[in-house]
């Protein structure tokens, strides 16, 4: 499990919703791969992005954030002409579980990139159930 580099205070208390990036098996973290692999600036953007999702959970509405099907949601991070997503889905105790990433180059989310969050969740979940270190 790798959580994401945010404290966000808020008054006395701290912010419940913690951002886990999720991790597969054999080690490789999707999502961190993905900022990677964008321009820095874009990469800015979206961190601030997640800033507010940390904050805000699952009170963050559009045009930030979009519930797409079955519990997965995209935030949707816009830069100049390029536009990005990240898909995540909550889970228990204030988890939100960052599963992937990619470059929108259609009107519509591609179907095969809200299976691959779908895909994740599960193994996230069966992970847990299992009591590995997640």
């Amino acid at each position: 499990m790798v959580y994401m580099p945010y404290n966000i205070y808020k008054g006395d208390y701290m912010t419940e919703f913690k951002l886990i990036a999720y991790e597969k098996e054999n080690g490789e973290v999707p999502v961190e791969q993905f900022l990677d692999s964008v321009n820095p600036k874009m990469r800015a953007k979206i961190f601030g992005l997640l800033g507010i999702l940390q904050e805000k959970g699952n009170m963050l509405r559009e045009p930030y954030s979009k519930h797409l099907d079955d519990g997965i949601f995209e935030l949707r991070c816009k830069f100049g002409s390029d536009i990005t997503r990240v898909l995540y889905f909550f889970y228990y105790e204030g988890k939100i579980i960052l599963t992937n990433g990619f470059v929108k180059k259609t009107q519509k989310t591609p179907k095969e990139e809200i299976q691959i969050a779908k895909d994740r969740r599960k193994d996230f979940i069966e992970r847990v159930m299992k009591d590995e270190n997640i």
